[in-house]
């Protein structure tokens, strides 16, 4: 289960925020202006701009899943200096490609995995409640904080280009 809540979704999800980063660059493109503006928006002076919130969902993703698994020397590694649209999607596509290498049996012995970060100074939770309580919530607080920069700044972005496609049957 732990696969398709982190490999799987968190596939889905980082493919539907470069489909929202591409309407934000048609956007930026139809009305005559840098999409620059919009990768250094923010929705609040103190939060972090549109730039920053792309790498901490990509890190959220490969670093989650890396904790879970028990191989976080394996996940590539950013030195977040992105500053154009193409950089954040070399971003996401690096971390597509390393999660698509992830199998479910990877994640056996996620739920009782030790999950420890250096700023929790020590302490660790076990994987169950780090997938539940940080890695998931996370993912989508930053995906979602990259969608409302855009919306708030007059993207024609909504819910379904959050969703992506469902997976319906007939």
């Amino acid at each position: 289960m732990f696969y398709e809540l982190t490999v799987v979704q968190f596939s889905k999800m980082l493919n539907n925020l470069s489909a929202i980063l591409e309407k934000g660059e048609q956007f930026a493109e139809s009305k005559k202006f840098d999409v620059e503006v919009l990768l250094n928006s923010r929705l609040a002076a103190d939060q972090f701009n549109l730039i920053r919130q792309v790498q901490i969902a990509c890190d959220t993703a490969k670093l989650g899943v890396a904790r879970l698994t028990g191989t976080v020397d394996s996940a590539p590694k950013h030195d977040d200096t992105e500053t154009t649209l193409a950089e954040l999607r070399a971003r996401i596509q690096s971390v597509l490609s390393y999660l698509a290498g992830f199998k479910a049996e990877d994640f056996a012995n996620s739920a009782t995995q030790k999950v420890s970060q250096a700023r929790w100074e020590g302490k660790y939770v076990n994987g169950e409640e780090f997938a539940i309580q940080h890695a998931i919530p996370n993912l989508y607080f930053h995906i979602t904080t990259a969608y409302a920069i855009l919306r708030h700044n007059g993207v024609e972005v909504g819910k379904k280009d959050y969703l992506g496609a469902m997976p319906y049957k007939s």
